[in-house]
């Protein structure tokens, strides 16, 4: 069943299109890969999927209801999470109060402080950040403040979560347990995007891949297609 129907997706900055004439179906339960070089796109696909910036021509369904125009809040209570390239936490505030935001904002039920208080300890477990949670996430590791945005997202309670560069300048041990992490958290019920740049991780978990290319989608298939796509080892894979 696809959860995710993007159609003829559109998106120009100037005379420049960033995102031109993209179609992508995501079918509920897979992770779906999304690769290509710099500046082919993907952030910006990510952007218009989540509502942080408006088509030029195309549309969005999400479980069969159309997303265009509507507002980064509202998709995220509908279930359509997303994290960043850049890791944005709150620094100043506690990895435990940065993840009960999203517990008490992002689900679409109504809650009081200790329901969230509890759900978000149950996200800190299970990204084992919970012997760290009172501490200040903007004074934590990289890695660390990776997992806080994980966590954040996955307190609003994600039926598709898109992930950007999650593995984004971790080392190996950090990026194995980040696929680990990755494969726990579609096991627990979450469909999920991922940009990323690291194919290892990209070839492993992700059943599917699609590949932009100059804001184009050039190629979509199994890892072992992609691998061997001619066009996609020119663009990005490299000779």
């Amino acid at each position: 069943m696809q959860m995710l129907q993007v159609e003829n997706l559109t998106k120009y900055f100037g005379g420049l299109a960033a995102v031109s004439g993209v179609d992508l179906q995501v079918e509920n339960g897979e992770i779906l890969g999304l690769i290509g070089p710099n500046g082919a796109g993907k952030t910006t696909l990510f952007n218009l999927i989540a509502g942080t910036i408006a088509p030029n021509a195309g549309n969005i369904f999400f479980n069969g209801e159309k997303l265009n125009r509507m507002k980064p809040n509202a998709i995220c209570r509908k279930g359509l999470v997303r994290t960043f390239q850049a890791v944005k936490v709150f620094p100043e505030m506690s990895i435990f109060e940065n993840v009960l935001l999203g517990a008490l904002f992002g689900a679409p039920e109504d809650k009081n402080w200790n329901q969230a208080a509890e759900e978000a300890g149950e996200v800190l477990d299970f990204v084992e950040l919970s012997h760290i949670s009172d501490y200040p996430a903007g004074n934590q590791t990289l890695v660390n403040q990776k997992r806080v945005e994980i966590a954040r997202a996955l307190a609003t309670k994600p039926k598709l979560l898109l992930l950007d560069e999650f593995m984004a300048g971790l080392n190996p041990t950090e990026v194995k347990e980040s696929m680990e992490l990755i494969t726990s958290i579609q096991a627990r019920g979450s469909t999920i995007i991922m940009i990323e740049h690291v194919m290892k991780a990209i070839m492993n978990i992700c059943k599917r891949i699609a590949v932009l290319h100059q804001g184009e989608k050039i190629a979509e298939g199994t890892p072992e297609e992609i691998s061997k796509s001619q066009k996609v080892i020119e663009v990005y894979l490299g000779e």
